[in-house]
């Protein structure tokens, strides 16, 4: 586009839709666009700060105002999307759809985006005329960036991955929840805390106690994740599956377009971090490579990998929610071999899912489209 693209944005009101605009703001990206914002309730009120004037906020259900844009990005969620994206459509509107849900990803005219990994592919479907680009799932995203450099080079036969995923991956109000049930804890268990000659296990039955009672919060996550995990993220699919771990293989193909298959497998698992997913990586190579090569390769992948050494010291400072939380890092450590033989490789890998996971594929896909990337 010769001009500035016309850009509306949906949903930034949202944790993923917040950190959009934080990064947008930081990239200097609203100077190389003309940005309208859109709300589902906030419509006619002023348009958030980003540092030039734009117009008030207008309804995110106008399908005349939305279909005069060049550009949709929408951080709404997936009801937004099936009710809006058709609407346009239908409407005529031939402009390019930004989405970070997953309604639209595995339609065939999606392409996923995650631009470092997969950048050929999308200009690819830029020539071709394509005009859907679909965030990929967050979880899947983080684990391609961190072994981008041993699947590049078709050195891996399968990965098993176990996710630890924070709790910001379920939205704002599971956050709200997990903090309300660290209060009910932490106020349960004070006498016993401040009481030094408590035992442990007395201060256990407090926690205990507190996880029970009627009154815990757990109305948004169902079951207690202070002071615990939930091995179960989504719903029930094929084979045993939750929808999350299907996607782990589904959306690695379609965004990298793996050839030969690469099988990816796990289970996911939602733990008490506030922000960050993490996963245990079990990977099968297709020959025994030397550590050395296997490490050089996964840090010369792209620039925001961080190859950590397999150390305590290391480890505790550098692979962990509280180190890459709100970075662009993608740490993997704990590299070594496995008994299982000397094709097998452990890892380990943090990155923030509200960057790499979802807002900064987006913001880096509408630079494309302004031509500034």
């Amino acid at each position: 586009m010769a001009r500035k693209p016309t850009v509306g944005l949906v949903g930034w009101r949202g944790m993923v839709g917040s950190v959009l605009l934080e990064r947008m703001r930081l990239e200097g990206d609203f100077e190389r666009i003309e940005p309208v914002f859109f709300s589902t309730s906030r419509a006619g009120e002023p348009a958030p700060d980003i540092g030039r004037p734009v117009p008030p906020v207008g309804d995110a259900y106008d399908v005349e105002a939305l279909r005069r844009l060049d550009v949709v990005v929408s951080c709404q969620g997936g009801e937004w999307t099936s009710a809006m994206y058709p609407a346009l459509r239908r409407a005529g509107w031939k402009g390019y759809f930004v989405d970070a849900a997953s309604t639209l990803r595995m339609h065939d005219e999606s392409v996923l985006v995650l631009d470092p990994l997969n950048r050929a592919r999308i200009d690819e479907a830029l020539a071709r005329g394509a005009r859907d680009f679909i965030g990929a799932n967050c979880t899947v995203s983080l684990m391609l960036m961190a072994v981008h450099g041993l699947l590049v080079r078709g050195w891996v036969e399968w990965i098993s991955t176990m996710t630890y995923q924070a709790a910001s991956g379920a939205g704002a109000r599971a956050v709200r929840e997990l903090v309300a049930q660290m209060r009910a804890i932490g106020q349960a268990a004070s006498a016993a805390l401040d009481d030094p000659a408590c035992g442990a296990l007395e201060l256990d039955r407090a926690v205990s106690a507190a996880m029970a009672d009627a009154s815990f919060p757990r109305a948004e996550l169902g079951v207690p994740l202070a002071a615990s995990l939930i091995p179960w993220i989504d719903r029930a699919v094929e084979d045993g599956r939750t929808r999350e771990e299907w996607k782990g293989h589904v959306e690695a193909h379609k965004l990298l377009g793996l050839d030969p298959p690469v099988p990816i497998d796990g289970i996911c698992v939602r733990v008490g971090a506030m922000r960050c997913h993490s996963q245990g990586l079990t990977i099968k190579l297709r020959r025994p490579v030397p550590l050395d090569e296997v490490e050089a390769a996964i840090a010369s992948a792209h620039p925001w990998v961080r190859l950590v050494p397999n150390e305590r010291e290391a480890t505790l400072e550098r692979l962990t929610p509280a180190a890459v939380a709100g970075t662009l890092d993608i740490a993997i450590g704990r590299l070594h071999r496995l008994r299982m033989g000397p094709e097998y490789v452990g890892a380990f890998t943090c990155g923030d899912q509200l960057l790499w996971g979802a807002a900064e594929p987006l913001r880096r896909m509408v630079r494309i489209l302004a031509g500034a990337l």
